[in-house]
């Protein structure tokens, strides 16, 4: 029997908490970046918003959180994504977006995890 692959957001901070200091804030996108891996191996597929976020708001020549390039970009491009997902692991800890992401989520049927060791093939 073949084990369940699923496409799986990964959501967690990415601003909450940091002051907008881009070494807190890449240090967010690295804790979600740890769940990847083992996702991987255990069949799934993982995915982060800002894997497609943050390369399009460089192209978009995106100065500063929060510009008008990083508001057309960063949570649409994460709304869009996760529509397409079977699943969102939910991890870190307040945040506003993650939060939203689950809740899109939810709307459209997907499993929410809260724990890695809760995804199938994971434990």
């Amino acid at each position: 029997m073949q084990k369940p692959s699923f496409l799986i957001l990964i959501a967690g901070p990415y601003r909450s908490g940091t002051g907008d200091d881009l070494e807190k804030m890449a240090a967010n996108v690295r804790a979600m970046e740890d769940m990847a891996l083992p996702l991987f191996r255990a069949g799934h597929i993982p995915v982060l918003g800002e894997w497609f976020a943050l390369p399009l708001l460089h192209l978009a020549g995106s100065q500063t959180v929060g510009d008008p390039a990083f508001n057309e970009i960063f949570h649409p491009i994460s709304e869009r994504l996760v529509a397409r997902c079977d699943a969102v692991l939910r991890i870190g800890g307040a945040s506003q977006g993650a939060d939203e992401m689950v809740r899109l989520a939810e709307a459209h049927g997907a499993q929410i995890y809260t724990r890695l060791e809760d995804v199938p093939g994971c434990s």
